[in-house]
């Protein structure tokens, strides 16, 4: 006989098993609609393979696994898909989340499915394909994916396989049930987990308070080299890390797994859809859920497709609402309330309670804590509750993580035996959400510090990159320079080059200024500049004529204003001339007095010009420019240029046959 260990603390709460296992399993049926919840397990949700209006057949894959730890999910019935989208689903926070619903057609038609076979054909990792194709994942815990659990490292020795069939809470009899019905299909379960894994040994957890699953598992493994191993009842010896202290006497480190003392466990329902899935092809869309409490009239244990409503399995059952305050998925001691009887069954839902106010009172207000030790004793992970308590309390987080505050299962325990009924174990799940998301905020801070790091590197280098090309320029200009100078080729310093054009610019702009200093040159360029002032404000006042504006008479005075500012500039400059001995002849080798004569000559002929002849004037340059502009576009077009040069191009080329439409309609004008 195996040695039975003990854990330390836990309680023995009053069971209330019996009320649920007076009939045998009872198929429940296909409901009118089914919704499959993309993430019923720990780890990233799936993604949807199928498409709203899309016909699905019974076990056909509909949404596959995303990542390592993920799960795929099949059509649990044939039926037409007709959303994928947010709904209430069954979790403590009451959120709705993504979902693909099915609406089934009845006729629960399979999709073909692999050739049945024996385990003992398949190698390994053939064996664990088949698992994860069938999207199994843990069925009494949090919903861990088996095949992950399953894939150990090269190397790895595993001495001790558990398969846990303790179901310690309260109420829930879904596994007491399958070993009582399907323990050969249990046992062939734990033989493909053994070939799997190939431990040195294989045990089957069973509390004492199961007679008829400890017969019934004993017979199905008689002969097989597995080990039924029976154990006093005690909450919460279901739990992993204190079943394997209670079989083995090995403890699981804090923050470990139980891989690290050699220990692989998986529940009793897991090892059943494994046989299942390996030896017939058929994926995981149902499970065995106990429907238990006052407030239903027949309490038992029914096969369930996922994705049910949780309100068909209680009309099964004879649900009366009147008599249940609250529904609870789960036991009484870890399971968490509904939002709505609507939402649906997943892999983890073992167990629907509907109790009655009377047999699931609400807690009273809690209480000062009186510092009694009594979650202490209680507490199975050999924590302080008390302390962890009052560190979640007080947002001390980090004293909390000092003192594993992971570690706590959140089994309920310490909340049980306190005397000031103090919602402990709320406490830890609210201070366990806030240290993730801390943690999540503190690798989004350090993945931006990084880019933004990141970023002034790439910015400092391109900087010294572009400083190195132009001291590489520089020092190459002056080398090309100094060799001109050594070999006697007459070339030019640029630099120096460069200063003495800056130098004749800054002659050439003060011999301009110093011209400006003349009166004679000051008046003429007055009549120059006034004059073609005029004649914008008569090509304006033109246009306003013809339009019909209504600020013609603005345009007029304006007009007039100018003509009288030429006949005043003309005759300045008629009376200073007049006044001026003949003058001198300029200086000989005075290029630039001559330029600038020459170009008041010019101005002076054009301010001479008729209207009629300015008009013609003008036509014929925008024409030029007009021939000129179109030949560029169609060069670049044909030259295959960028598209922003020839649209450039194009709208040049719009401007200027405007503006010769309106030349030509103010020469039309002067002729007329």
């Amino acid at each position: 006989m195996r040695k039975i260990h003990d854990f330390h603390g836990g309680i023995h709460p009053v069971e209330n098993k019996h009320q649920s296992l007076h009939t045998p399993i009872r198929d429940a049926g296909i409901p009118a609609e089914l919704t499959l919840p993309l993430s019923q397990h720990i780890g990233a949700p799936a993604t949807p393979l199928v498409a709203v209006g899309e016909r699905v057949l019974k076990g056909q894959l509909v949404a596959e696994a995303t990542g390592l730890v993920s799960a795929a999910l099949h059509a649990p019935t044939s039926g037409t898909v007709t959303a994928i989208e947010p709904r209430p689903i069954a979790h403590p926070s009451g959120l709705p989340a993504p979902c693909l619903v099915i609406a089934s057609d009845g006729e629960d038609a399979w999709c073909e499915l692999p050739p049945p076979c024996s385990f003992e054909t398949l190698e390994r990792p053939e064996l664990l394909a088949r698992i994860r194709a069938a999207g199994i994942a843990g069925m009494g815990g949090a919903g861990f994916p088996a095949a992950v659990k399953l894939g150990l490292k090269p190397g790895t020795q595993v001495e001790t396989l558990i398969i846990n069939g303790t179901e310690c809470e309260p109420y829930i009899t879904a596994d007491d049930i399958l070993m009582r019905e399907r323990a050969a299909q249990i046992v062939r379960g734990a033989q493909i987990l053994a070939h799997l894994v190939a431990p040195a040994e294989t045990v089957i957890g069973i509390e004492d308070n199961k007679p008829e699953a400890i017969a019934a598992m004993c017979a199905a493994a008689e002969g097989t080299g597995i080990e039924i191993a029976v154990f006093p009842t005690k909450y919460p010896s279901g739990g992993e890390k204190q079943l394997i202290e209670l079989l083995t006497g090995k403890q699981v480190p804090s923050g470990g797994l139980p891989m690290d003392v050699g220990v692989v466990c998986q529940n009793v329902g897991t090892a059943a859809a494994v046989a299942d899935a390996v030896e017939h092809g058929r994926p995981l869309i149902s499970r065995i859920t106990t429907v238990t409490g006052a407030a239903v009239d027949e309490p038992q244990n029914f096969e369930v497709l996922l994705g049910t409503p949780m309100s068909h399995l209680l009309a099964l059952a004879g649900y009366r609402a009147a008599d249940n305050p609250r529904l609870v998925m789960g036991g009484p001691m870890m399971g968490f309330t509904v939002p709505d009887p609507g939402v649906p069954i997943v892999k983890t839902t073992n167990c629907i309670l509907a109790p009655s106010a009377q047999e699931l009172p609400a807690p009273p207000p809690a209480q000062a804590c009186i510092r009694c030790g009594l979650c202490a004793e209680a507490c199975p992970a050999s924590l302080l509750p008390q302390q962890l308590y009052w560190f979640a309390r007080g947002r001390e987080f980090e004293k909390a993580e000092a003192h594993n505050l992971f570690d706590c299962i959140e089994c309920g325990a310490c909340s049980y035996v306190c005397p000031s009924n103090i919602p402990l174990v709320q406490y830890y799940r609210a201070a366990k959400a806030e240290v993730l998301q801390m943690r999540r905020d503190a690798q989004k801070a350090e993945h931006s510090r990084q880019r933004f790091e990141a970023r002034q590197e790439r910015l400092e280098r391109e900087e010294a990159e572009k400083e190195a090309r132009r001291a590489a320029r520089k020092q190459a200009a002056e080398e090309k320079a100094r060799r001109a100078a050594d070999a006697g080729s007459g070339e030019a310093d640029p630099v120096q080059a460069a200063i003495e054009r800056a130098q004749a610019r800054k002659a050439a702009q003060a011999a301009g200024a110093a011209s400006e200093e003349n009166p004679l040159q000051k008046l003429e360029k007055t009549v120059v500049t006034t004059r073609e002032r005029l004649e914008k404000a008569e090509a304006k006042l033109a246009q306003a004529r013809s339009e019909g504006a209504d600020h013609i008479a603005a345009l007029e005075t304006g007009v007039e204003k100018t003509r009288a500012k030429l006949a005043a500039a003309e005759q300045a400059l008629q009376d200073y001339q007049a006044q001026q001995t003949p003058a001198e002849p300029a200086p000989a080798g005075d290029a630039a007095q001559a330029a600038i004569q020459k170009a008041m000559a010019a101005r002076a002929a054009q301010a001479n010009k008729s209207p009629l002849e300015k008009a013609r004037d003008n036509l014929e340059k925008l024409e030029a420019r007009l021939a000129k502009s179109e030949a560029r576009l169609a060069e670049s077009r044909a030259a295959g240029e960028e598209e922003k040069i020839v649209e450039a191009l194009a709208s040049s080329v719009e401007r200027l046959q405007e503006k010769v439409a309106a030349a030509r309609a103010e020469l039309a004008a002067e002729e007329s």
